[in-house]
């Protein structure tokens, strides 16, 4: 962490919010403070947040390789904006350190990467970051939270000042509470605002907005894919065939899918055959049915069988290669660590 470069020392105090309407205010703010709040810029203020599931799992995954006695992990949101709705697709780590009411955040590092990112996807911009939550200590005012977790922190008005400054429009904040206590991750997204009396900002008014987990087609494939793998009766191995309701493996699943797709096929030849063989072209709805089977066709790529036989081939192979690369890299790890044991006995 010696090459952070830390925006701003000092701390602004976070409040926050526990009502998603804002009706009510947080225990820990004056009832006079929360009225010098700022209002709403304008209509289009964000109100509503989706986030993908990729978000999640990149956030959990940097926790989980967090470095020892770190409190809490931040990153960096992309994703887009329509109106008052905030759709969050992505995500990458930030490396920070926190001492006190102090703040280090790697800005080269966040700028770096974000180029990195914007190369891969020019459509996604910056629309907040993330933080994983942090143990309570006892006078936490979200007292929507868990009691052994708090949201917002103190630092957190730092570090939101620091992405206000990142984005075109007002950052989003989202946390994730890692605590497990209640078998769950909570989710929860902030938008902020500060908080001014006589023309002097006191603190930064942390308000929790409507969030939402949204999952593409081929995301929802993945999840439920992951969730299958994970049971343990091991159900994710196991499918049914229509035909009789019998429980069948992948590979016969597979079998079962390519006769479906040779019967259709072979119907979709005996179809055309007899077009030809009754010179029946000028038929209602032959001309729209051959273009249609035309498109179809030329959507499978034409490849020579033997040139088929050799791309399989060589895609075996590199796959056996990377298997064994991976079994051997297991091995020398499992070996290390055992020779670690013993040295530090």
């Amino acid at each position: 962490m010696a090459d952070l470069l830390p925006p701003t020392y000092g701390c602004s105090p976070a409040l926050l919010l526990n009502s998603t309407n804002g009706s009510s205010a947080s225990s820990s703010a004056q009832p006079g403070v929360i009225d010098g709040a700022v209002p709403g810029e304008s209509s289009s203020q964000v109100s509503n947040v989706l986030v993908h599931p990729l978000v999640l799992l990149s956030v959990l995954d940097h926790h989980t390789r967090r470095q020892e006695g770190a409190g809490r992990v931040i990153g960096t949101l992309l994703g887009k904006r329509d109106g008052d709705l905030v759709e969050i697709t992505n995500c990458f780590a930030v490396p920070h350190a926190e001492r006190g009411d102090e703040v280090a955040i790697g800005k080269d590092f966040n700028r770096q990467m974000l180029a990195l990112h914007l190369r891969a996807n020019k459509r996604e911009t910056v629309v907040g970051w993330y933080a994983t939550s942090l143990p309570s200590d006892g006078d936490s005012a979200d007292t929507t939270a868990n009691a052994s977790s708090k949201c917002i922190a103190d630092t957190s008005s730092l570090i939101h000042e620091f992405y206000a400054g990142e984005c075109d429009e007002d950052p989003i904040h989202l946390v994730v509470d890692t605590s497990l206590v209640n078998d769950a991750i909570a989710l929860r997204a902030y938008k902020s605002a500060p908080v001014v009396v006589k023309g002097e900002t006191l603190a930064n008014l942390f308000h929790e907005i409507r969030l939402c987990v949204k999952s593409s087609e081929s995301e929802r494939i993945c999840v439920d894919r992951m969730v299958k793998a994970a049971s343990p009766h091991g159900s994710g191995d196991v499918l049914v065939n229509p035909a009789d309701n019998t429980q069948v493996d992948e590979t016969h699943a597979l079998e079962l899918s390519m006769a479906k797709l040779l019967e259709m096929i072979e119907t979709c030849s005996a179809y055309v055959d007899g077009v030809i063989a009754n010179s029946s072209y000028d038929e209602p709805g032959v001309e729209e049915m051959g273009r249609e089977i035309l498109d179809s066709l030329n959507v499978v790529p034409r490849i020579r069988p033997e040139a088929f036989d050799k791309m399989f081939d060589d895609s075996l192979q590199d796959l056996l290669m990377v298997t064994y690369l991976s079994n051997i890299t297991k091995t020398q790890l499992v070996i290390a660590e055992k020779l670690n044991a013993s040295l530090g006995k």
